[in-house]
Protein backbone atom coordinates (compact mmCIF):
# COMPACT_ATOMS: atom_id res chain seq x y z
CA UNK A 1 0.00 0.00 0.00
CA UNK A 2 2.73 2.41 0.63
CA UNK A 3 4.40 1.43 -2.66
CA UNK A 4 1.10 2.81 -4.38
CA UNK A 5 0.68 5.64 -2.72
CA UNK A 6 4.00 6.75 -3.39
CA UNK A 7 4.30 5.89 -7.09
CA UNK A 8 0.60 7.47 -7.04
CA UNK A 9 2.43 10.55 -5.46
CA UNK A 10 5.63 10.72 -7.26
CA UNK A 11 3.49 10.66 -10.82
CA UNK A 12 1.57 13.83 -9.40
CA UNK A 13 4.79 15.56 -9.23
CA UNK A 14 5.92 14.55 -12.35
CA UNK A 15 2.60 15.72 -13.92
CA UNK A 16 2.90 19.29 -11.72
CA UNK A 17 6.30 19.53 -12.69
CA UNK A 18 5.57 19.40 -16.84
CA UNK A 19 2.43 21.60 -16.56
CA UNK A 20 5.03 24.02 -14.56
CA UNK A 21 7.21 24.17 -17.17
CA UNK A 22 4.31 24.29 -20.04
CA UNK A 23 3.19 27.54 -17.84
CA UNK A 24 6.49 29.07 -17.18
CA UNK A 25 6.43 29.96 -20.99
CA UNK A 26 3.77 32.51 -20.46
CA UNK A 27 3.16 34.58 -18.07
CA UNK A 28 -0.34 35.33 -19.03
CA UNK A 29 -1.55 31.29 -18.42
CA UNK A 30 0.70 31.15 -15.33
CA UNK A 31 -1.13 28.83 -13.30
CA UNK A 32 -3.74 27.63 -15.85
CA UNK A 33 -3.06 24.35 -15.69
CA UNK A 34 -3.02 24.44 -12.30
CA UNK A 35 -6.53 25.94 -12.31
CA UNK A 36 -8.35 24.16 -15.02
CA UNK A 37 -7.54 21.09 -12.42
CA UNK A 38 -9.12 22.81 -9.75
CA UNK A 39 -12.29 23.70 -11.49
CA UNK A 40 -12.39 20.04 -13.13
CA UNK A 41 -12.00 18.24 -10.33
CA UNK A 42 -14.81 20.61 -8.32
CA UNK A 43 -16.83 19.49 -11.23
CA UNK A 44 -16.45 16.13 -11.04
CA UNK A 45 -17.35 15.53 -7.39
CA UNK A 46 -20.56 17.55 -8.22
CA UNK A 47 -21.12 15.10 -10.65
CA UNK A 48 -20.62 12.28 -8.26
CA UNK A 49 -17.79 10.43 -10.30
CA UNK A 50 -15.59 8.04 -8.39
CA UNK A 51 -12.30 8.91 -6.45
CA UNK A 52 -10.50 7.40 -8.72
CA UNK A 53 -12.00 8.69 -12.02
CA UNK A 54 -11.90 12.00 -10.09
CA UNK A 55 -7.98 11.60 -9.20
CA UNK A 56 -7.73 11.08 -13.22
CA UNK A 57 -9.25 14.27 -14.18
CA UNK A 58 -7.37 16.11 -11.72
CA UNK A 59 -4.16 14.35 -13.45
CA UNK A 60 -4.92 14.80 -17.26
CA UNK A 61 -6.17 18.95 -16.38
CA UNK A 62 -3.03 19.54 -15.35
CA UNK A 63 -1.36 18.21 -18.73
CA UNK A 64 -4.58 19.21 -21.06
CA UNK A 65 -2.30 21.86 -22.57
CA UNK A 66 1.11 19.99 -22.87
CA UNK A 67 1.03 20.38 -26.62
CA UNK A 68 1.59 23.70 -26.44
CA UNK A 69 5.01 23.09 -25.54
CA UNK A 70 5.78 22.39 -29.44
CA UNK A 71 3.97 25.47 -30.36
CA UNK A 72 6.21 28.78 -31.47
CA UNK A 73 6.40 31.14 -28.82
CA UNK A 74 5.90 33.61 -31.01
CA UNK A 75 2.19 32.53 -31.56
CA UNK A 76 1.76 31.88 -28.30
CA UNK A 77 2.49 35.48 -27.49
CA UNK A 78 0.92 37.09 -29.83
CA UNK A 79 -0.42 40.61 -29.27
CA UNK A 80 -3.09 40.50 -31.97
CA UNK A 81 -5.56 38.42 -34.42
CA UNK A 82 -4.04 34.97 -35.40
CA UNK A 83 -3.80 34.57 -38.90
CA UNK A 84 -5.38 31.46 -40.12
CA UNK A 85 -2.16 29.49 -40.58
CA UNK A 86 -1.50 30.02 -36.99
CA UNK A 87 -4.86 29.63 -35.40
CA UNK A 88 -3.77 25.85 -37.48
CA UNK A 89 -0.97 25.61 -35.84
CA UNK A 90 -2.58 26.66 -32.30
CA UNK A 91 -4.90 23.65 -32.95
CA UNK A 92 -2.55 21.33 -33.23
CA UNK A 93 -1.70 21.16 -29.74
CA UNK A 94 -3.85 18.27 -29.01
CA UNK A 95 -2.12 15.89 -31.10
CA UNK A 96 1.21 17.18 -30.49
CA UNK A 97 0.55 16.47 -26.59
CA UNK A 98 -1.14 13.06 -27.50
CA UNK A 99 2.21 12.03 -29.17
CA UNK A 100 4.56 13.52 -26.40
CA UNK A 101 3.12 11.38 -23.39
CA UNK A 102 1.54 8.71 -25.49
CA UNK A 103 4.08 6.39 -24.46
CA UNK A 104 3.14 6.50 -20.46
CA UNK A 105 1.74 3.14 -19.97
CA UNK A 106 -0.90 3.69 -17.87
CA UNK A 107 -2.16 6.64 -19.38
CA UNK A 108 -3.59 4.55 -22.16
CA UNK A 109 -6.35 3.41 -19.93
CA UNK A 110 -7.27 5.53 -17.79
CA UNK A 111 -8.38 8.69 -19.71
CA UNK A 112 -5.50 11.16 -19.16
CA UNK A 113 -4.64 10.33 -23.15
CA UNK A 114 -8.35 11.84 -23.96
CA UNK A 115 -8.49 14.35 -22.37
CA UNK A 116 -5.35 15.61 -23.67
CA UNK A 117 -6.19 14.82 -27.08
CA UNK A 118 -10.28 15.40 -26.87
CA UNK A 119 -10.84 18.78 -24.51
CA UNK A 120 -11.31 21.05 -27.83
CA UNK A 121 -13.63 18.74 -29.33
CA UNK A 122 -17.42 20.11 -28.91
CA UNK A 123 -20.43 18.58 -28.38
CA UNK A 124 -22.00 19.72 -31.49
CA UNK A 125 -19.54 18.23 -33.13
CA UNK A 126 -17.92 21.39 -35.05
CA UNK A 127 -14.39 21.50 -32.20
CA UNK A 128 -11.09 19.52 -33.42
CA UNK A 129 -8.81 17.78 -33.95
CA UNK A 130 -11.31 15.39 -34.69
CA UNK A 131 -14.90 16.78 -34.76
CA UNK A 132 -15.73 14.08 -32.37
CA UNK A 133 -19.80 14.75 -31.42
CA UNK A 134 -21.84 14.46 -28.07
CA UNK A 135 -21.10 11.14 -26.05
CA UNK A 136 -18.27 10.27 -28.87
CA UNK A 137 -16.42 12.91 -26.61
CA UNK A 138 -15.20 11.21 -23.51
CA UNK A 139 -16.44 12.16 -20.69
CA UNK A 140 -13.22 13.18 -18.73
CA UNK A 141 -12.98 15.71 -21.54
CA UNK A 142 -16.08 17.20 -21.75
CA UNK A 143 -15.54 18.21 -17.77
CA UNK A 144 -12.18 19.48 -18.96
CA UNK A 145 -13.69 21.37 -21.66
CA UNK A 146 -15.85 23.41 -19.85
CA UNK A 147 -13.14 23.95 -16.88
CA UNK A 148 -10.70 25.27 -19.33
CA UNK A 149 -12.76 27.80 -20.95
CA UNK A 150 -13.94 29.36 -17.65
CA UNK A 151 -10.39 29.72 -16.86
CA UNK A 152 -9.47 31.22 -20.25
CA UNK A 153 -12.26 33.65 -20.13
CA UNK A 154 -12.16 34.42 -16.26
CA UNK A 155 -8.20 35.46 -16.87
CA UNK A 156 -5.67 37.64 -18.34
CA UNK A 157 -4.55 36.60 -21.73
CA UNK A 158 -1.45 38.63 -24.19
CA UNK A 159 -4.25 39.31 -26.41
CA UNK A 160 -7.14 40.60 -24.10
CA UNK A 161 -8.48 41.59 -20.30
CA UNK A 162 -10.06 39.10 -18.06
CA UNK A 163 -14.17 38.94 -18.52
CA UNK A 164 -16.15 39.17 -15.76
CA UNK A 165 -17.71 36.40 -13.97
CA UNK A 166 -21.48 37.60 -15.28
CA UNK A 167 -20.55 37.43 -18.61
CA UNK A 168 -18.47 34.25 -18.43
CA UNK A 169 -20.63 31.93 -16.70
CA UNK A 170 -23.82 33.14 -19.35
CA UNK A 171 -21.65 32.60 -22.11
CA UNK A 172 -21.39 29.06 -20.96
CA UNK A 173 -24.83 28.78 -20.52
CA UNK A 174 -25.38 29.79 -23.82
CA UNK A 175 -23.63 27.25 -24.78
CA UNK A 176 -25.36 24.61 -23.27
CA UNK A 177 -25.48 21.49 -25.76
CA UNK A 178 -23.72 23.57 -28.55
CA UNK A 179 -19.83 24.01 -27.38
CA UNK A 180 -20.74 21.76 -23.92
CA UNK A 181 -22.02 18.79 -22.79
CA UNK A 182 -25.65 19.92 -21.22
CA UNK A 183 -24.79 17.83 -18.36
CA UNK A 184 -21.55 18.89 -17.34
CA UNK A 185 -22.63 22.58 -17.91
CA UNK A 186 -25.61 22.27 -15.13
CA UNK A 187 -23.07 20.62 -12.68
CA UNK A 188 -20.39 23.60 -12.99
CA UNK A 189 -22.99 25.94 -12.38
CA UNK A 190 -24.44 24.74 -9.61
CA UNK A 191 -21.01 25.11 -8.43
CA UNK A 192 -22.14 28.84 -8.09
CA UNK A 193 -24.65 30.90 -5.32
CA UNK A 194 -28.06 30.02 -6.92
CA UNK A 195 -28.84 33.71 -6.46
CA UNK A 196 -25.75 35.10 -8.19
CA UNK A 197 -26.44 32.39 -10.73
CA UNK A 198 -29.90 33.76 -11.54
CA UNK A 199 -28.89 37.14 -11.74
CA UNK A 200 -26.25 36.07 -14.14
CA UNK A 201 -28.69 34.22 -16.41
CA UNK A 202 -31.68 36.82 -16.22
CA UNK A 203 -28.85 39.84 -17.78
CA UNK A 204 -28.47 37.43 -20.89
Amino acid sequence: MRYVQKVKRDDLELITALANALDSRDTYTMCHSENVAKYSLQIAKKMNLSKESCDIIHKGALLHDIGKIGIPEHILQKHGRLTNEEYKIIQSHPRIGYEMIKHVGNFHNNGILDIVLCHHERFDGKGYPTGLKGNQIPLYARIVAVADTFDAMTTKRVYRDELNLDYTLNEIWKNKGGQFDPEVVDAFLSLFDQQELELCLQSS
